[in-house]
């Protein structure tokens, strides 16, 4: 004879889940799926456009310029592998060596003063009390302007008859230069219009970076005794040094490239003074016809440049480390 405990234990059923809960939590699995599966199909898809836009757009290209570069094209005939003729071509071609000294002339100088202005305006903007958006407006202006008409802009300011800067000399008494037509005056000439046409989009950047700077520091630094360029030594420049860094290496990369100033106003001259890498590719391209010999150019730019960016990166890297 079983015990009333037990035979109360054998009667009551053990527990089990609700049969009324599964019809509703089925369906709201399959919709959750439903609904995940679907912002995942979104996603790749979106995806899958970017991938095929830089596939015809950046990545082929760049493809097609380096097999360029092994060939012998001028898009009427058909191409022939030259193998590494074109770059033969170009280290005996005597513009090639000029071409570099020029670039890296350019690169120099505008680091002198492109690099440098614009942080100096920008701490100034910083200090200022009034007029701020002003100031910011009027710096940024040139930015905005088409980069041919900067330099038409500027040419004409150049000009040794009736130029801006000529007739401004002569108000005051003062001989005229010629700007552009010596070949010690023109290289710097076409950095000071890179600088004026570049510096507001480097100058907002930098005062985006002052502005991180807490106030904290620049009170212990004033009541230490500090003055504006310890301030900057001891307070600024840590604190925007990563900006300071990045910027660097965009500007070199930037300034390696340039091609519109010389086009526009000098033409490569006087005497091949200006004359770039970027704009002797394009002579090779459209004046010779001579697209693979242009292709080759382009790839050993691009591998400087690499090169470059990747000892850079890691010198900081080493830097920041130590």
């Amino acid at each position: 004879m079983s015990s009333p405990r037990s035979s109360s234990l054998l009667a009551w059923p053990a527990a089990k889940p609700s049969r009324a809960g599964r019809p509703a939590a089925a369906p709201a699995n399959r919709t959750r799926l439903k609904r995940k599966l679907k912002e995942n199909l979104t996603a790749y898809g979106l995806l899958c456009a970017a991938l095929v836009v830089f596939a015809l757009f950046s990545w082929y290209p760049i493809v097609r310029g380096v097999l360029l570069s092994f060939q012998q094209v001028d898009f009427v005939n058909a191409p022939t592998w030259v193998g590494f003729g074109n770059f033969t071509r170009l280290f005996e071609d005597p513009l090639f060596g000029v071409a570099w000294r020029n670039t890296l002339l350019f690169t120099g100088l505008a680091l002198v003063f492109g690099f440098a202005v614009p942080f100096l305006t920008a701490v100034l903007l910083n200090e200022l009390r009034h007029a701020k958006a002003f100031f910011r407006l009027a710096v940024y202006l040139p930015v905005m302007l088409p980069p041919v008409v900067t330099a038409l802009m500027w040419k004409w300011f150049y000009d040794p008859g009736p130029g801006l800067f000529n007739s401004a000399l002569g108000a005051v008494g003062l001989p005229g230069g010629q700007w552009l037509d010596s070949s010690t005056t023109a290289m710097l000439s076409l950095v000071f219009v890179s600088t004026w046409a570049n510096m507001g989009s480097t100058t907002l950047i930098y005062l985006a970076a002052l502005g991180t700077i807490p106030g904290e520091l620049y009170e212990a630094a004033e009541l230490d005794g500090a003055g504006l360029w310890k301030r900057l030594r001891h307070v600024t420049f840590p604190q925007t040094r990563f900006v300071l860094l990045v910027l660097l290496l965009l500007q070199i990369v930037a300034t390696m490239q340039v091609f519109t100033e010389p086009y526009v106003m000098t033409g490569g001259g006087p005497d091949d003074s200006t004359v770039t890498v970027l704009l002797l590719l394009y002579r090779y391209a459209f004046v010779y016809n001579d697209f693979g010999s242009a292709s080759a150019m382009s790839l050993l730019l691009f591998v400087a440049l690499g090169v470059f960016s990747a000892w850079y990166v890691r010198l900081t890297r080493k830097a920041d480390q130590s």
